[in-house]
Parts: C-alpha cells; structure tokens; sequence
C-alpha cells in the first residue's frame, strides 16, 4: 500500500498546507513576462495574495523571482512574521493596500 502524500510546506512561510486550506500554485516569473510553462511554487492561497498585494509583475519578474528574494521584501518579511503566528488553516483578506499595477 503506497504512503499518503505528506502535507506540502508553504515555502514562504514555512507552515504546513493542509488538504483542505485554500492553496495556489505561484510562477516564480509572472506568465505576462515570460514565466509560462516556468518553476512554480505551491503556497498558502493567502500568502500567494500577500505576494501579488505587495508587487507588480514587473518588480516580481525583475527583482523578486525566488523564494528567498520574496522573503527579503519589507512587507513580506512583516507579514511572514504576522502570518506564521496563526495556524496553518488560517485565512483572512489582505491587510493593506493593493498596489497599482
């Protein structure tokens, strides 16, 4: 009998993503700039948000193209620390403001 798949870890946050807590798959390169059929990761849906709440597909593209590069950023350090204090089924709307595309 084959072992159940163990619960994939947001790499963002480092919290486990259950089964039935909303999860995306994000293109490390957006599609609009050149990203289709490239790396993706898979994260909390939440945490996937905060990402596209915080930067344009340009500076993702430019600047932001890894994990670590992600975490780096200001306001995702800021909400990594708020969000890794909740359990891993937690969800909520975005705090802040959605930036301009």
């Amino acid at each position: 009998m084959p072992e159940p798949n163990p619960t994939p870890i947001c790499p963002l946050c480092n919290r486990p993503i259950p089964a039935d807590v909303p999860q995306s798959l994000h293109h490390l390169i957006p599609k609009l700039k050149g990203g289709k059929g490239g790396p993706t990761v898979l994260l909390h849906h939440i945490c996937h948000r905060e990402i596209h709440a915080a930067l344009t597909e340009a500076e993702l593209a430019r600047d932001y193209a890894t994990i670590d590069a992600l975490r780096s950023h200001p306001r995702l350090a800021g909400f990594i620390a708020w969000v890794r204090k909740r359990p891993p089924g937690f969800s909520s709307r975005v705090p802040g403001k959605r930036r301009k595309r």
